[in-house]
């Protein structure tokens, strides 16, 4: 029984899940409090007013977690943490706390990859077994990974500049449509023409399986300019285009994965388990489960509560991780920067 914590962006989350010895995970309680209110004004998450609501609403949420699941702090029998990446000043709210809460209880901690929770929430949700491939589609990440076991992952592809939320947020900022940007897109998109702006698709003569939205999101930017003023009909029409655009690519680079997915592992089941916010966007899900059909393979996507962050796939992630004698000392360090590749994703943060 895990207590997990999550504080790297601008959810302040905490969970209690159950691992029994079959492997079978069970949420008992999983309390997400989210900072759209603190961070609407400035169209985007602000670090410092984000660790501050940490600060002030922490303590409570665990205290809901643990009560809603029915137990008290010393039934857990470890607590997990993010440990990064994310904005530290969140990070370190969250690991402080799980360091406290650790020692004066006399329990396991668990520093967990925020990178690694998304990874193995399949695992929870769906009793996925390995290997499979990743799409992490998120504010902060976008990238194909291999998942072989736990803690030990290999990254495919990513982006070489903005992550695919990060645009849509800075699209919808652009449009005047609101924050976050995601499902403000993919709202007024319903009512334009996907196919009145040639947008571009960088990278896609190149094998690599990586993403590039940079070019894409000024592209949009000079679109805008050079309509101004805008119509209503122009923003839908921006917004749709823009996202079908997106969809094409992600649709494209999925086809490369799952090829090679198929290549490295004859015989073995396929599977996409498709991760981060970016995957409540129905577009972009219909993009993937066309790549999908053409190679038999299944595709996952967890409860779209359970794709964003939450503490639930932190407290899983330790799970896993204590079920293998896996924890760590009170002295881990948080980490804004922390990529989730290879088995030696561990090492470095022991520095051993």
């Amino acid at each position: 029984m895990i207590l997990g914590i999550e504080t790297s962006c601008d959810e302040t989350a905490a969970s209690v899940v159950v691992r029994d010895q079959s492997g079978h995970g069970t949420i008992r309680s999983n309390v997400v409090r989210s900072q759209l209110d603190e961070h609407a004004a400035f169209g985007g998450v602000v670090p410092e007013l984000a660790a501050r609501a940490h600060v002030e609403w922490l303590d409570h949420i665990i205290a809901q977690a643990i009560d809603e699941a029915g137990i008290s702090l010393n039934d857990v029998d470890a607590v997990a943490a993010t440990a990064g990446p994310g904005l530290i000043g969140g990070v370190l709210v969250g690991l402080t706390t799980a360091k406290a809460l650790a020692a004066s209880l006399d329990k396991p901690l668990i520093a967990v990859n925020h990178l690694e929770g998304h990874a193995l929430t399949a695992r929870l949700t769906n009793g996925v077994k390995f290997p499979y491939l990743m799409l992490l589609v998120s504010g902060g990440h976008s990238q194909f990974v291999l998942v072989r076991g736990v803690g030990d992952y290999e990254r495919w592809g990513g982006t070489i500049d903005d992550a695919l939320g990060e645009a849509f947020d800075k699209v919808a900022k652009l449009l005047s449509l609101g924050h976050p940007g995601g499902p403000a897109v993919e709202r007024i998109a319903q009512q334009g023409d996907p196919k009145r702006f040639k947008f571009p698709k960088p990278l896609l003569r190149e094998e690599r399986l990586d993403f590039s939205f940079s070019g894409l999101k000024t592209a949009v930017r000079l679109q805008a300019e050079a309509l101004a003023p805008l119509t209503d009909q122009d923003v839908a029409d921006i917004a749709a285009s823009f996202q079908e655009t997106v969809a094409f690519i992600v649709g494209f680079r999925a086809r490369q994965a799952l090829e090679k997915f198929a290549a490295e592992f004859p015989g073995e089941p396929i599977r996409l388990v498709v991760a981060g916010g970016v995957a409540a966007n129905r577009r972009i899900a219909e993009a993937l489960q066309t790549p999908c059909t053409e190679f038999n393979a299944e595709l996952i996507v967890p409860p779209i509560a359970l794709c964003t962050d939450n503490g639930a796939m932190i407290a899983w992630a330790g799970a896993e991780r204590l079920a293998l004698d896996d924890t760590d000392s009170l002295t881990i360090a948080a980490r804004p920067r922390w990529p989730l590749q290879d088995e030696d994703m561990r090492v470095k943060n022991h520095g051993t």
